[in-house]
């Protein structure tokens, strides 16, 4: 691992993205389980999967609430 960055939103840690050794792809590790379908999921522009998980964490945690 070259380099990593910390996911958290709300104050929950979600996962990592870790820089691969082409230092132009990122992968994401997810570690909660809102997001866990987008481990290993890999993108060159880190701020369009970072969006996604948002938006997936945020909606999983408004359904939880509701219901």
């Amino acid at each position: 691992m070259l380099e990593s960055q910390i996911v958290e939103i709300d104050g929950t840690f979600l996962g990592a993205l870790i820089l691969e050794a082409d230092r132009k792809t990122r992968r994401f590790y997810a570690a909660h389980d809102s997001v866990r379908t987008f481990h290993n999921h890999t993108v060159s522009a880190a701020g369009d999967l970072m969006n996604q998980v948002v938006r997936h964490y945020r909606c999983a945690r408004a359904s939880t609430t509701i219901g």
